[in-house]
């Protein structure tokens, strides 16, 4: 009975996509690659057009960011579950502490502990919804923590723990639609696919030259790290405006054409600003309704750019996914790890905030209607 639920056109969203990852793709960007598809598509990744490419890509991370001196831009293959293990062999020294709390800190958390050339990690944790602080010591050399966890729908402010100690960030739900200040980290990493609005594969980093110097301290001690994991090759390679083997130039272009479409407006704060607005729109409506809370009870830490809703028991969420998706709504089914009864939202810059309204109203017909 569920599935014969129509949501009339006028509560529908333009676009229905309000996925966390892959998420919405802007039809300019498509435009980009039809642009490219005889000039750079399937061509040599080693020649102008394709590295002219890799250049406008961190051209526009470092004015998106208003990078400090000194501060790269470095990318290569294999997404932000490839850095995890990149900086376990050309980050941490010796000795790191992770905040963790949801499923993909916790991933990077239990692959350094798993490493055989560096120390228990110190690991703090939080339940599901909320988040840590760190506890800073001196015998800690990194600091880990995602800046946005994609399965909770938290975020923290990006701030050092202390003065010593590399500052690693895990950005890949929050690059591009959270406002961070470089000077407060040394890497912030992330993947495309998100509000970049490209695919995945792609791994990103921006670097401070005290990252960049750790990198070389540590190659210099010359502990084994395959090529492929190696930072000072991705380094290299970046500098010339290339990946250590080849990558998948149309998520490239796709993602050197979102940078175009954020700078144009405003760079990253016009960017924080649009997913505020979304967040807005969404927490207030779960406030208001009777029938919905936040996840996040901290206000202060509900992520603008991935919201989770709860729903009371009476109300079955994945039965109110299921219509909007018949409706062409799509993936806002929570993190499937999570186990609650409740949606998730992505409002990514590229998710248009009147897109969001439509949905707490698309969600409202059909609670009225179950």
């Amino acid at each position: 009975m569920s599935a014969e639920i129509r949501i009339p056109t006028d509560l529908l969203p333009s676009d229905g996509r309000f996925g966390s990852g892959p998420s919405k793709v802007r039809t300019a960007q498509l435009d980009a690659l039809q642009a490219a598809s005889k000039t750079i598509l399937g061509t040599s990744h080693r020649q102008n057009a394709v590295k002219s490419q890799v250049g406008r890509l961190r051209d526009g991370l470092t004015n998106l960011y208003q990078l400090p001196d000194g501060y790269e831009v470095v990318l290569g293959n294999g997404g932000s579950t490839a850095f995890w293990d990149i900086a376990t062999f050309q980050l941490i020294e010796e000795s790191a502490q992770f905040l963790s709390f949801g499923e993909f800190g916790a991933k990077f958390a239990s692959g350094a502990k798993a490493a055989p050339h560096l120390a228990d990690p110190s690991i703090v944790t939080a339940e599901p919804g909320d988040a840590p602080d760190f506890q800073p010591n001196a015998n800690f050399d990194t600091y880990c923590t995602p800046h946005n966890e994609t399965s909770t729908g938290v975020a923290i402010e990006i701030k050092r723990p202390s003065s010593d100690g590399l500052m690693v960030v895990d950005a890949t739900s929050a690059a591009g639609g959270l406002a961070v200040n470089p000077n407060q980290f040394d890497v912030y990493y992330f993947a495309p696919q998100k509000s970049f609005g490209s695919d995945g594969g792609l791994w990103i980093a921006i670097m401070s030259p005290t990252a960049i110097a750790r990198v070389e301290k540590i190659n210099q001690a010359k502990r084994w790290t395959p090529a492929f994991l190696d930072l000072s090759i991705a380094i290299e390679n970046s500098r010339l405006n290339q990946t250590y083997n080849t990558p998948a130039v149309a998520t490239i272009v796709m993602m050197a054409a979102q940078l175009d479409w954020m700078n144009e407006n405003g760079g990253i704060n016009w960017c924080a600003k649009r997913t505020a607005d979304s967040a807005e729109r969404l927490y207030s409506w779960a406030e208001r309704n009777p029938l919905t809370t936040p996840f996040v009870s901290d206000s202060t830490k509900r992520s603008k750019v991935v919201g989770t809703i709860d729903f009371v028991d009476e109300i079955d969420a994945t039965q109110i996914t299921k219509v909007l998706r018949a409706n062409g709504i799509l993936d806002v089914e929570p993190y499937r790890k999570l186990g609650r009864n409740q949606i998730r939202v992505a409002m990514f810059p590229a998710v248009e905030p009147e897109d969001v309204t439509k949905l707490t109203k698309s969600i409202d017909f059909v609670v009225s209607n179950l």
